[in-house]
């Protein structure tokens, strides 16, 4: 079976750096809030393109934190509403909603999975104070336009880069497009750790202090609370293994592109829609997405045949039940998406060989041959 990702073999790449880094942590007996954590900050700032990181426990918490931030500064208040992408991971809203703030679920673009940017200006309201963009997939979701709409009608522009760290747009790095990005290093990202972590990258200096502050329960000097904040930090073992992690980003990031344009030339099954790629520079493949009218059989086919492929994600947002309110809603391009998304292995360990078995796979499958078994 080729595994849809294996942890273990992109671990084992780089094992003698991260034994080491380990190591260093482990003997220093400071575990959190440390000298890794602030050399990790420092260099994922300067990776990403902005004057402040501020690590901390996952990506919802940095979503989460950010909004939190914009309503201690008085930038926001219960009840605004926040423009989100309707076909999001579940995450992007979760952090919305966390903070009473009001998600406008607008629908994506069916070619690109991403926010549909002539699509937001009619979502506008005189509650929306913010607009937040999901780099789903890897993809890039900034446009000038979304860049426009904010600035002519004030708002604040908010990435989520959980999936996308690498990414660029006209040579910046997606988390320094906007006013402030979340980022996730879930192991399975493109730059994982060994557990759950997170980073706000910003460029406001008081944002910055204000998220900082959030973080470690609303303290910026011990024993006084300025806000009822949070208990969300990066601890120095997730730091040292990320910033080994950092340094081989580039190149990890490559590797994954190198499959993708495998796949797009060679995958040439007319029952399977490819993801369009416009700017190499501006997709790091996170997900290798495919759609099939055929979706449920060919994830059946792939699994029998050696190959685990995943569907991210199955339900849409508004259809959950989390989010009952919204069960009645239709949104036909999110639900099509979510109805025929399917995603390939890929990643910097995948070899040229697998890569190839992908593709045979992939092309073999006729959904017609499958209802003639039956």
């Amino acid at each position: 079976m080729i595994k849809f990702l294996e942890i273990q073999k992109i671990t084992q790449k780089y094992s003698d750096e991260i034994h080491r880094a380990a190591t260093r942590v482990i003997d220093s007996g400071w575990y959190l809030l440390g000298e890794e954590t602030k050399r990790f900050e420092k260099n994922y700032a300067r990776f990403i393109g902005t004057n402040h990181c501020i690590g901390v426990a996952n990506g919802l918490d940095a979503l989460r934190i950010i909004l939190k931030a914009n309503m201690e500064l008085g930038i926001m208040q219960e009840g605004d509403e926040v423009i989100v992408p309707a076909n999001t991971f579940i995450a992007s809203i979760l952090a919305i909603t966390d903070n009473r703030l009001v998600p406008v679920l607008v629908e994506p673009d069916i070619h690109t999975y991403q926010i549909d940017d002539t699509k937001i200006e009619e979502a506008i309201s005189p509650k929306t104070k913010a607009v937040m963009i999901v780099h789903l997939y890897g993809q890039c979701a900034y446009t000038d336009k979304i860049g426009e709409i904010c600035k002519k009608h004030n708002l604040k522009l908010i990435e989520d880069n959980a999936q996308a760290t690498g990414c660029k747009f006209n040579g910046k790095i997606t988390g320094s497009l906007g006013d402030a990005s979340g980022h996730s290093f879930y192991p399975g990202k493109n730059l994982g750790a060994f557990g759950d972590g997170g980073a706000i990258t910003t460029n406001d200096p008081i944002l910055a202090e204000t998220a900082k502050t959030l973080a470690n329960y609303g303290s910026n000097v011990k024993y006084v609370f300025d806000y009822q904040g949070l208990n969300s930090r990066l601890d120095e073992i997730q730091a040292a293994i990320l910033d080994v992690k950092l340094s081989h980003l580039n190149e990890d990031n490559e590797r994954r592109k190198e499959v993708a344009r495998y796949y797009l030339e060679h995958i040439t099954n007319p029952e399977v829609i490819l993801p369009e790629v416009n700017d190499w520079n501006a997709h790091v493949f996170h997900l290798f997405v495919i759609r099939s009218a055929h979706r449920n059989e060919l994830l059946q086919y792939l699994n029998d045949n050696g190959v685990q492929a995943l569907i991210h994600y199955p339900v849409a947002p508004h259809k959950q039940k989390a989010y009952k309110e919204w069960n009645d809603l239709t949104l036909p391009v999110t639900e099509k998406i979510h109805n025929e998304v399917l995603s390939l292995p890929i990643s910097q360990v995948i070899t040229d060989e697998e890569a190839e078995t992908i593709v045979k796979t992939v092309n073999s499958f006729r959904a017609n041959d499958l209802k003639g078994q039956k």
